[in-house]
């Protein structure tokens, strides 16, 4: 690897994954890892093997189909997590087996209950036995930021003894400032005599706002692998942002002259294929790919950028796959526009799903005049997500307005079996929800979040809708996109509905991680 080399660990599908409300399925990982693969990430971490039967059928799965990236497994200092993380790796080209353990006195004194001298053996013991699986071993010293440097500088040498290839400096709490985290990989450089023998990564947290700042001040004080997620999803505030990470190597090659292998063209719909995923609307002003990042609303703006772009853009939006069509669909457009607009916007889908999206479109194309990107991104999206669901929605019918009572007549399709209720409710989407809940009771299941978010402007826009449930502690999301909102209500709830049916195969509980 060149010395300019940075490697992009992303972590979406294991830290990003550990925020309330983003758990995937496995189709869904599924979906992500392989645009993460296409896009060219280096690393991907699938997940926590030990965790539950789900986060090891997942890593198990990645790891078989991955073409390019390393596909790598957490694991704490444990020997049935490093074994489980090595027997859920087995089919990969390319396993890494990532362990870790908190070397800071808090942790060690408060959460782990153990001395330094204990954490120390179980270091050595931990990256021995994960070498015995693979050449490719990564270690963690949780709570770095907040460890003794001494003591960790110790644990950083014994584990590079031992075997492993990358040592991973994690801001855990979010607590370093720039300067601070630079010296900090800087006096691990000069403090550990074996450091050469590794790659310095870093894994910093975003609880003040400094995740990407504070990885980019390690890369520039000798730091070659940056861990970040896909919009900056993960714990608590989340984690650096790979898109943020990935552009801001590409524009200040001044003063960071360093390279990724990341095709940023990718950037945009790696971004919103998460979103839809998981339920997680992007800011508007979110740098990188927030709906406003190349907007300009001021006229000295306007004007700035209509006589040279780059008078207020240090960047293009092609550069990170934002581009505006030309093929702008309607009624009239056939199955061979719908086809070649997919493969504009990077889609492949299978021919029932292209046929099922394309009854949606002529239907949604009957209500609007025009068809933007956006909205057939929602529609492929909205498909794609339910495709395999065991619960189907078929259709809806609402009495509502100021006399009431509002009434819901919903048909869902379970197993391929149709049933069909008729409920009342405060309000059409309340009355929706109970007709849900009749057809399939789930009395453990509470609503956290309804979110309606127009995808394009104007009245006729598309809805998009989100749902949250929680159950048992267990949060899941639900998209569902439509013309209609309280179609689109319906379709979220039945989507969210359905992941936590298969939230419920989880029996282990997670635990947090570097």
């Amino acid at each position: 690897m060149s010395k300019d080399q940075v490697i992009i660990f992303d972590t979406t599908l294991r830290d990003g994954e550990q925020s309330p409300g983003c758990s995937m399925n496995l189709e869904e990982k599924m979906k992500i890892a392989r645009l993460l693969d296409v896009m060219g990430v280096d690393v991907i971490e699938a997940g926590f093997p030990i965790a539950s039967p789900g986060d090891f059928e997942a890593v198990h799965e990645i790891a078989k189909e991955m073409k390019n990236a390393v596909v790598c497994g957490l694991s704490r200092a444990k020997m049935a997590d490093i074994e489980s993380a090595g027997a859920a790796l087995k089919p990969a080209k390319r396993p890494r087996i990532h362990t870790f353990i908190s070397t800071s006195p808090s942790h060690m004194k408060y959460q782990l209950k153990m001395t330094p001298d204990q954490v120390f053996e179980d270091v050595k013991a931990s990256v021995t036995k994960a070498r015995s699986y693979t050449d490719n071993v990564e270690w963690s010293g949780m709570d770095a930021t907040r460890s003794d440097l001494d003591f960790l500088c110790k644990c950083v040498e014994a584990a590079i003894s031992c075997g492993a290839t990358t040592v991973n400096i994690p801001d855990t709490v979010g607590f370093a400032e720039p300067e601070e985290y630079a010296q900090l990989i800087r006096d691990i450089q000069n403090k550990v005599p074996n450091i050469d023998q590794a790659i310095i990564s870093t894994h910093c947290h975003n609880d003040l706002g400094l995740a990407v700042a504070n990885s980019l001040a390690g890369v520039k004080a000798g730091a070659r692998q940056i861990e970040c997620t896909i919009n900056g999803i993960g714990e608590r505030a989340g984690n650096a942002a790979l898109e943020e990470i990935v552009m801001a190597l590409k524009v200040r090659g001044d003063i960071m002259p360093f390279q990724t292998n990341i095709d940023s063209t990718m950037i945009t719909k790696m971004s919103r294929a998460l979103s839809t995923t998981i339920g997680f609307n992007v800011q508007p002003n979110k740098a990188i790919v927030g709906a406003n990042a190349f907007a300009h609303e001021s006229g000295i703006h306007q004007d700035g950028v209509l006589k040279h772009a780059e008078t207020y853009e240090i960047m293009t939006p092609e550069s990170v796959g934002l581009t505006k069509s030309n093929l702008v669909l309607g009624k009239h457009s056939g199955r061979h526009a719908l086809k070649e607009k997919l493969k504009e916007l990077g889609y492949e889908l299978g021919d029932n799903a292209f046929q099922d999206l394309f009854s949606r479109f002529k239907k949604l194309a009957d209500q609007k005049k025009e068809l933007h990107d956006d909205d057939i991104i929602a529609l492929i999206e909205d498909e794609v997500a339910t495709e395999h669901d065991q619960i189907q929605f078929v259709a809806l019918q609402i009495q509502a307005g100021t006399e009431g009572p509002q009434v819901a007549e919903l048909t869902l399709s379970i197993e391929g079996e149709n049933k069909k209720v008729k409920t009342e409710g405060n309000g059409p989407v309340d009355a929706i929800f109970k007709a849900i809940r009749e057809i399939c009771p789930h009395d453990g299941a509470h609503l956290q979040l309804y979110q309606v978010h127009a995808v394009t402007g104007g009245t006729d826009a598309q809805a998009e809708v989100t749902v949250r449930l929680e159950e048992d502690g267990k949060t899941v999301n639900g998209q569902g996109a439509d013309a209609d909102t309280l179609v689109a209500s319906a379709r979220a709830y039945v989507h969210a509905l359905n992941k936590l049916m298969v939230k419920r195969q989880k029996t282990k509980p997670k635990e947090d991680a570097a």
